[in-house]
């Protein structure tokens, strides 16, 4: 009895092993499935196409080169227009331009927000920092103080957002994509609103207005 018992035990132990070594290959299996759905999220071709130029595919719609333009401008709208707002409220002469300069860095902060976390979902690459031009504004506000530093601050973000308003339109009135439409639909609320904000301020000339 004793023998057939050991015989019976040995022959158990490897189906045992065999069955913990399914197990943990089903685990890494399971794992491995799982970062791909991370890496690879939904609608967004696993390629990067998305990054690519041209028109590509996705769950809401095709997305297009000039999809992917709006998300980098407002990006890039953000990532200069948040400071100018932050420096606004510590060297403005005017009370009104201080409170302006607030409004916009806070709403702004909310806009790179959202626009980001739609780049993420359509598999868009956005800039880390400001282009040549944005930066040449920093600087030239930097170099100025009092009534000069509000006009200056208010010339240059209001013609900024006038820019930035016609890719907005445009793109509300082409793009077959969801997402971006409604993208869209958000940030031209921010734009209507920054620009009326800066004509509060009275330092907007009617050149500026055409």
């Amino acid at each position: 009895m004793r023998k057939s018992y050991g015989i019976a035990e040995t022959r158990r132990r490897p189906r045992f092993r065999r069955g913990r070594v399914l197990l943990v290959l089903a685990a890494l299996a399971a794992v491995a499935g799982a970062f791909a759905v991370v890496m690879n999220p939904v609608g967004v071709p696993a390629s990067g196409a998305a990054n690519l130029g041209g028109t590509v595919n996705t769950r809401w719609g095709r997305l297009s080169t000039d999809d992917r333009k709006l998300l980098v401008a407002v990006r890039q709208a953000g990532l200069w227009e948040i400071p100018a707002g932050q420096q606004a409220q510590q060297r403005a002469s005017r009370p009104r331009v201080r409170e302006v300069g607030e409004i916009i860095m806070q709403q702004h902060m909310q806009l790179d927000a959202d626009a980001r976390a739609t780049a993420q979902r359509l598999g868009v690459l956005l800039p880390n920092e400001p282009n040549g031009s944005q930066k040449s504004w920093l600087r030239e506000m930097s170099g100025k103080y009092g009534i000069d530093y509000d006009k200056t601050f208010v010339l240059r973000l209001r013609a900024a957002h006038g820019s930035v308003f016609t890719v907005i339109a445009k793109v509300r009135a082409q793009s077959e994509n969801t997402e971006i439409r409604a993208f869209a639909e958000r940030s031209m609320k921010f734009v209507n609103t920054h620009m009326s904000l800066l004509e509060s301020t009275g330092l907007v000339p009617r050149r500026a207005l055409h």
